[in-house]
């Protein structure tokens, strides 16, 4: 490991100002006007893969924006990786935020600032050079190694899971790794071992075939944001909890363990009431301390209402029309499309008389879980331990990666999220920035982990 640390210290420098290259590509997935700099940047990550020694370097172009596949498999009777990243980034806006242009990358404070540069550019870039360390030093790799970094994980990943499901055997691996999450905080490392699944809906409520004058029919007819407001009062009960039949039938509870990991996080209620100008924190099934709540249970959210006049002054009408979106984070072992149907079937069943309810089944995306048990976890640990001379913290995300849960399920394997990000790095943010402590350690803590999974 000697040997590997001071060639990357040694290569630092050269190291950043490469990813300063990568980072300058303003490669935005969601706007059509960037298409060219999307194919610029696929091709500057096949060429770096191909000049560090990989091969079988591709181009895959989709129906969007191209995949770049690599591999390096000269290690008989070892373990395969598979490692996952983006090149793609997210929109600027607003500019006149950001403290220096977001593809001029700057760097203030020992952090490298610029749009991409821990979301998902930077990251992605510590496997690369890891690998480039690895085969400079060793002359090999201590396992088989594949790539497949995507241009549109910003806007949904719509071509990648197409792409597993007609290359496993390509794609077959024991393990797959990816680096696009954070760690607990400065000098903490995490392991990500759970997320959270979504599944989105739209429901309208109609009554009259025409707004109404309140004058005229006021208090004869039924006013459609009144029977929305109705219906949505019976999709939770008093205590927050999901009032929808069999919404929780599939839901396991946390392990002992797991519920230790989660308290030893430590959590802090009075400097995030404080932090979000709330004098409550009373959100959800009100039986479950909020660590929980947000990581690790279910949930359903109304995320827009609108119906009827919504300009500004007065109009006096009654609404014929309302509507409502609807967004649910699901937990490990519930299936979307399930939740889905069965909350379609509550709206239908409940909805006030003197009305008709259209609902409008959206996009969903399944929860993932690797056991924390997992030995791949684990080695993952080891190679933190190793590094940063602190075990990793273990935690659930509340959030969604529908992509992970794709790679988990269509190559059978288990999938590790080994991120080097921290949490105050403004990913999606103005002043998105990455902290160049975890450039020259996140590289070595990637090569350990790939020669510990040969131990």
């Amino acid at each position: 490991m000697s040997q590997l640390s001071d060639f990357v210290s040694q290569n630092h420098h050269q190291n950043v100002e490469e990813l300063k290259e990568l980072l300058r590509i303003p490669s935005i997935s969601s706007l059509s006007e960037h298409k060219e700099d999307i194919q610029k940047a696929a091709s500057w990550i096949a060429n770096k893969l191909e000049s560090i020694g990989m091969e079988h370097v591709e181009i895959v172009q989709t129906k969007g924006h191209p995949i770049v596949y690599a591999d390096w498999l000269h290690q008989e009777n070892a373990p395969t990786v598979l490692v996952y990243g983006h090149y793609d980034v997210q929109p600027v806006d607003p500019i006149h935020l950001w403290e220096t242009p977001p593809f001029e990358p700057d760097i203030r404070d020992e952090k490298i600032f610029a749009r991409g540069a821990t979301d998902d550019k930077g990251q992605t870039f510590l496997h690369i050079k890891a690998v480039e360390a690895l085969l400079k030093v060793e002359n090999k790799l201590p396992v088989n190694l594949k790539f497949c970094i995507e241009g549109e994980e910003e806007i949904g990943s719509p071509n990648l899971p197409q792409f597993l499901a007609e290359n496993k055997e390509k794609l077959a691996c024991d393990v797959v790794i990816i680096s696009d999450s954070d760690m607990w905080d400065r000098g903490v490392p995490a392991i990500t071992y759970s997320l959270r699944g979504l599944c989105a809906l739209e429901v309208s409520l109609k009554t009259a075939n025409t707004d109404l004058h309140s004058g005229m029919f006021g208090g004869g007819v039924q006013n459609a944001n009144h029977l929305l407001v109705q219906l949505l009062s019976t999709l939770h009960d008093a205590n927050g909890k999901v009032n929808v039949d069999q919404f929780y039938d599939d839901v396991l509870e946390l392990t002992e363990f797991e519920k230790e990991q989660i308290k030893a996080l430590g959590f802090d209620e009075e400097k995030l009431k404080k932090s979000l100008g709330l004098t409550e924190l009373t959100g959800g099934e009100s039986n479950y301390p909020y660590p929980e709540k947000i990581s690790s249970r279910p949930t359903l959210e109304l995320n827009g209402i609108w119906g009827g006049f919504q300009g500004e002054g007065t109009k006096t009408v009654i609404p014929n029309e309302a509507h409502a979106k609807i967004t649910c984070r699901l937990v490990n072992n519930q299936n979307p499309e399930k939740i889905q149907g069965l909350i379609k079937k509550h709206l239908e069943e409940q909805a006030p008389k003197g009305c008709t309810v259209k609902v409008t089944l959206q996009d969903t995306g399944n929860p993932f879980l690797t056991p924390i048990d997992d030995p791949m976890i684990q080695k993952a640990a080891q190679a933190y331990e190793k590094v940063y001379g602190k075990a990793p913290v273990y935690k659930r995300e509340g959030g969604s990666i529908p992509i992970v849960s794709d790679f988990n399920h269509t190559l059978n394997t288990p999938v590790v999220l080994m991120g080097f990000g921290l949490p105050d790095e403004n990913l999606h943010a103005p002043n998105e920035h990455f902290n160049l402590e975890n450039f020259d350690k996140g590289i070595l803590t990637i090569c350990t982990f790939l020669e510990l999974i040969c131990e």
